[in-house]
């Protein structure tokens, strides 16, 4: 299966050690993804610095396609970070860098390198909500991130152009967790899941009702774990999705079980995914 990630690539810089590890949604779903098997691509815009150069360099290493990236003069995505008993801390961060000031419509140009691959993932942060509609209209399926500092209205709006919409809510109650998501698919997507944190997770299909426990780990560093947890449930659902050989409901229980184990998993790897560069 070939997917891809569009959108937003950072650094994030520890600052406790000094040592930068490259990440960001898109990007990670795209390593993940080739991680657990698939011909993966990342699409967006690097920098002209350092840590652009790290990340580029990174994913060459990892074998996940960046032929159609644009890279821009100034400085990659950043986030400073510092991880307190193997939880993530943000300190601040660039928005994205170059990307910000890029429009994103460079993606279109080559419309038949799109059409190759079963899923499009993106993000809340990859400056791409103007052209989802477009997106949309492509014959992969889309899926976006909506993260935890969502405004309900704007992503219940830009549903009607995702297949699979994914927030975070671990602040939120079940009971309105369970609104958002009915919310989301009623807006024309075929699957919405939240992460709760130690609360596990929920996806509705617009008929029933899903429910994962997270896996138990004693974690060394808690970033890309929601990543981890959308990339395998991606894969595992698409991927088994296409092949038409399990019912649903099988399917995505399978599917998020399979989320929570590998999102357990990354939670005993430094950075996202490792590869960190000392500075």
């Amino acid at each position: 299966m070939k997917v891809i990630g569009i959108g937003d690539n950072v650094v994030d810089d520890y600052t406790n050690i000094r040592t930068m590890f490259p990440g960001g949604n898109a990007l990670n779903f795209s390593v993940y993804a080739s991680m657990l098997g698939c011909e993966s691509a990342y699409l967006g815009v690097f920098g002209s610095d350092t840590a652009a150069e790290h990340v580029q360099r990174t994913l060459a290493e990892l074998g996940v396609d960046t032929s159609h990236c644009r890279n821009a003069h100034g400085p990659n995505g950043r986030a400073a970070l510092e991880i307190v008993d193997g939880e993530r801390v943000f300190l601040e961060s660039n928005e994205g860098g170059v990307s910000k000031s890029v429009p994103m419509a460079f993606i279109f140009d080559d419309l038949h390198y799109l059409q190759i691959f079963s899923l499009i993932h993106t993000s809340a942060y990859s400056y791409l909500d103007d052209y989802l509609s477009r997106l949309r209209s492509l014959k992969p399926l889309v899926s976006y991130d909506f993260s935890d500092d969502f405004d309900a209205d704007h992503a219940l709006a830009l549903c009607r152009y995702v297949d699979i919409g994914f927030f975070s809510c671990a602040e939120w109650s079940e009971e309105s967790t369970m609104d958002l998501l009915e919310k989301a698919v009623n807006q024309c997507g075929t699957l919405a899941a939240a992460t709760r944190g130690p609360h596990g997770a929920i996806l509705f299909d617009g008929e029933s009702w899903f429910r994962q426990a997270s896996h138990p780990v004693t974690p060394t560093d808690t970033l890309g774990a929601g990543d981890a947890f959308i990339s395998a449930f991606l894969v595992s659902y698409v991927g088994g999705k296409a092949t038409a050989e399990v019912e649903a409901a099988t399917l995505i229980k399978g599917s998020l079980n399979n989320a929570a184990s590998f999102a357990a998993e990354i939670c005993e790897v430094k950075g996202a995914f490792g590869h960190g560069l000392s500075y």
